[in-house]
């Protein structure tokens, strides 16, 4: 058998494709995750497939603080146009330099703390962002937010839960500045939002069971409360 093709022939497409391209590579952040505990990529997968599915034929979104948004094109494959945006330069220019041609979306550089993105949304998402904004910010970082939400668009915050902060990792506990309890995190929403719906979520799977023993959490807002 040559090295050039497969034992099974539906398989000679994989070659094609590393011939035509190269490999697949892995971000700076998740290239982290895979070498130190390969399991979190699965949970963050999962994340981005709730987002995916929830905003599913949405036609403008944008997501906040996309790190090195390697999951992100869960997304943008359910969406019709997709602004992913990182306050750290070198984060969006890892996402730009491995950017596929199949999936592009935009990607570029904004601090949430010091305006709105420009351009009006019908869905916006961030997740794993809020816990890392200070509280005294947290109403402006989501207030600018809201700002560029149509009317009738939806916004979904994901983040740890607080209970969940004994068991994480040294470097997650530093940047985790805000975790909240799911009372709070609703609270916290409500002002922003007249309907918050919350979901708990535990490893992949997400549910509606009791919060104090949730992982993580999701709000899921709708009807933006103008300033």
């Amino acid at each position: 058998m040559s090295h050039d093709q497969t034992m099974e022939k539906q398989y000679q497409v994989m070659l094609q494709y590393r011939a035509e391209r190269g490999l697949e590579s892995l971000g700076l952040m998740t290239s982290q995750a895979w070498h130190d505990d390969p399991k979190r990529l699965t949970f963050t997968l999962s994340r981005y497939k709730f987002v995916a599915k929830m905003f599913s034929g949405r036609a403008r979104v944008l997501e906040v603080g996309c790190a090195d948004a390697f999951a992100t094109r869960i997304v943008a494959q359910e969406v019709g146009h997709l602004t992913a945006v990182d306050f750290d330069p070198l984060f969006v220019e890892d996402t730009n330099a491995r950017m596929s041609e199949r999936w592009r979306f935009e990607c570029r550089v904004h601090d949430m703390l010091a305006g709105p993105v420009s351009g009006t949304f019908d869905g916006i998402y961030a997740l794993d962002v809020l816990e890392h904004i200070l509280p005294g910010h947290e109403d402006t970082f989501l207030g600018n937010m809201v700002a560029s939400l149509d009317v009738d668009g939806a916004m979904i915050i994901g983040m740890p839960s607080l209970e969940s902060q004994d068991y994480a990792s040294p470097m997650s506990k530093e940047g985790h500045v805000n975790c909240k309890t799911m009372p709070d995190f609703k609270a916290t929403m409500s002002k922003h939002f007249r309907n918050v719906f919350m979901f708990s979520m535990n490893d992949e799977v997400v549910h509606t069971g009791y919060h104090k023993m949730a992982h993580y959490l999701f709000a899921l807002c709708c009807g933006p409360r103008r300033s």
